[in-house]
């Protein structure tokens, strides 16, 4: 994303208005955004059953 300059984004978000029109950008931000949040919580949830497997074996292993 740091390659992409204040130019290309107004590019891009002409060609995004001339595809879906002005009352469906709004939707399609909302939609972008809430799948966005949903896969980070959900990785965060991943992340924290994959700490706890580990701490679960280091415990296991510092008992042998």
């Amino acid at each position: 994303m740091a390659n992409i300059g204040a130019t290309e984004w107004i590019i891009i978000l002409v060609i995004a208005l001339l595809l879906f029109g002005p009352a469906k950008l709004p939707q399609l931000g909302r939609a972008v955004g809430e799948t966005l949040r949903e896969f980070k919580n959900s990785t965060k949830g991943i992340m924290g059953d994959v700490k706890e497997e580990f701490k679960i074996e280091e415990k296991t292993e510092k008992e042998k």
